[in-house]
């Protein structure tokens, strides 16, 4: 390689040295600025979560495989876990070894309000509480002394809503027989006979009121003072059955029957991914959206009181609806999105700000290169001031010299070449005074004369 190829590859080597040592620090802050962001990304919502049914209670498998598939079409799997009610499930969800995610839970179920780790997601829909009894008309859950009364599965929200009613009338096991009977097992025992009243937490629409409703000798309670319960107890809501709502030919109910209710609950844990609330909320407006037999179209789900604090994702969902990314992208794409945005923190703070800097940074250490020799530059302009003899003007000439041809060796990438050319342009002014004073021409008023 002969020296013009030594000198070029010498020239490539050194402006790749400046570009990286120019780069180097800026990307190195650029790299700190998203590890400290990615500090801050949300996880990846999970593809599958568990959902705890209780089997007796307000018609929460039904409901549970409408979820399942629901979520389904969002790529999310849903496993059903059977529990045996509202009090085991608050349980389920407040023990960490436990796989469960969400469960549906009846408002006010004991418990609750110790459990910090859960919150809310909404009601689902009103779950009123059925008294079936047999015999005279009883007025009021006073009435029910010394009867035999099938009061739910110890862990079911039916048991604990009826215990707690029972007491607050004087009913307790002192005054009357509680037999913890499952569903199925109260509904065959009032019919045979066997039992006197049985309190059942069902919808409205489920099969077995009706069938009960209209078996000769059973009655349905109509709680007479049910603004007193209501105002008691929050979780609690009055709700009037209209006459005949159950057989109009028949005219089932023959009057207005007034109900207290609870409400059936999404009530998950406090880690639940927000993307994973979002869309559990958006399939219980597909599912529950609906006008029922005590409920108006759209009123379902709803932030109601339910004994456990409603969730930050609850509260905005319920204000403004579905998140706009959720609106208009796929699910897992609006997932994606709402974790990557943080992103642009980094790149508004410190990105830009660098595109700025480096450009202006490289360009000075370019430069750099070609200032310093003005100080040389200036120094013999200075020196020509002080009428120098002749060796001194021939040293001077010679010491331009050398500063151009040093200058003309430093490596310039083509868009800073100019920089070179103004340099030599101003050796050349320095250099024509030079050559006038050795000449012993007097110099012109003009330095730019030649």
């Amino acid at each position: 390689m002969g020296k013009p190829g030594k000198l070029r590859a010498q020239f490539q080597r050194t402006l790749r040295r400046d570009l990286w040592l120019t780069l180097g620090p800026a990307l190195l802050l650029v790299a700190l600025a998203f590890a400290a962001t990615f500090l801050f990304v949300k996880p990846a919502p999970p593809r599958s979560l568990t959902l705890a049914t209780p089997g007796d209670e307000g018609g929460s498998r039904y409901f549970a495989r409408r979820y399942q598939q629901i979520l389904a079409r969002d790529g999310v799997t849903v496993t059903l876990r059977p529990s045996a009610g509202s009090v085991s499930n608050i349980q389920l969800l407040d023990d960490a070894r436990s796989d469960v995610d969400v469960a549906f839970v009846q408002s006010g179920t004991a418990g609750m309000e110790k459990a910090d780790g859960l919150i809310s997601l909404g009601s689902l829909t009103y779950t009123p509480l059925w008294v079936f009894h047999r015999g005279e008309h009883v007025e009021d859950l006073r009435g029910l002394a010394g009867k035999r009364i099938g009061v739910g599965k110890p862990e079911s929200g039916t048991h604990a809503l009826a215990l707690t009613l029972l007491a607050a009338n004087g009913v307790t096991a002192n005054r009357a027989s509680l037999l913890p009977l499952g569903r199925e097992d109260a509904v065959k025992a009032l019919q045979e006979g066997s039992l006197d009243a049985a309190f059942l937490v069902s919808p409205a629409d489920a099969p077995i009121l009706k069938k009960l409703a209209t078996t000769p000798g059973i009655r349905l309670l109509s709680f007479s003072r049910a603004d007193a319960y209501v105002r008691r107890y929050p979780y609690l809501v009055k709700r009037v059955l209209p006459r005949g709502i159950f057989d109009l030919g028949k005219d089932v109910p023959s009057a207005d029957v007034i109900l207290i209710a609870p409400t059936a609950n999404l009530v998950a844990r406090s880690t639940l991914h927000p993307a994973l609330a979002y869309l559990l909320m958006r399939a219980a407006s597909e599912v529950h959206g609906g006008a029922g037999l005590l409920a108006d179209a759209g009123e379902f789900p709803a932030p109601l009181e339910a004994g456990v604090r409603l969730s930050r994702e609850a509260k905005r969902y319920y204000e403004a609806g579905v998140p706009l990314l959720q609106r208009y992208l796929p699910f897992w794409a609006a997932s994606l999105v709402d974790r990557l945005w943080v992103m642009l923190v980094p790149i508004i703070a410190v990105v830009v700000p660098l595109g700025r800097a480096v450009p202006a940074a490289y360009r000075w250490r370019i430069r750099s290169r070609v200032f310093k020799w003005y100080a040389q530059l200036k120094e013999i302009e200075l020196q020509l001031d002080e009428e120098p003899d002749r060796a001194q003007l021939q040293d001077m000439l010679r010491r331009l010299e050398e500063a151009e041809r040093a200058v003309n060796q430093i490596p310039t990438p083509l868009a800073y070449a100019e920089n070179l050319y103004i340099f030599r342009e101003h050796i050349d002014i320095v250099r024509r005074r030079l050559v006038r004073r050795l000449a012993g021409i007097p110099e012109s008023t003009d330095p730019l004369a030649s």
